[in-house]
């Protein structure tokens, strides 16, 4: 057992103490142990601290519809099934309602997810040669 090292380890506090090793845990680590000037007796202490991270939520993005006079309603209300999953009454109303105020909103999600549905939608209305505007602003 000469020149090996035990660890007991104290969970309630959080404390670890070596055993008859001879070297102390800050000895180990060539950290000169102040306490037992020059001697050791093999119970070093160290203390183990915990941090708990603090997760931030992330800022959140509405994704809006913007009206022109071109874009038939049916394809909005696509759009909206579509890329929004939202049901015919849902997306007849969002529609509807971008009609008549010139901007609806079709959603609140993350940066990414926000950024994602813009170009799905814009790409979406280029390919069928409508002028739906879709854009994301900060909530």
């Amino acid at each position: 057992m000469a020149g090996q090292m035990f660890w007991k380890c104290e969970v309630v506090t959080g404390i670890f103490h070596s055993l008859g090793s001879g070297i102390s845990p800050r000895m180990a680590k060539g950290v000169d142990d102040r306490r037992n000037s020059g001697r050791d007796d093999g119970t070093g202490t160290a203390v183990i601290t915990r941090t708990k991270p603090q997760t931030k939520r992330p800022n959140l993005y509405r994704v809006l519809l913007l009206n022109d006079d071109y874009t038939p309603m049916e394809f909005v209300v696509h759009v909206l099934e579509r890329f929004f999953n939202k049901q015919r009454e849902d997306a007849t109303r969002i529609m509807l309602h971008v009609h008549q105020n010139g901007v609806g909103e079709c959603g609140i999600f993350t940066y990414e997810v926000a950024e994602t549905k813009v170009t799905q939608v814009m790409d979406f209305a280029r390919k069928h040669q409508h002028p739906l505007q879709c854009v994301m602003e900060k909530k």
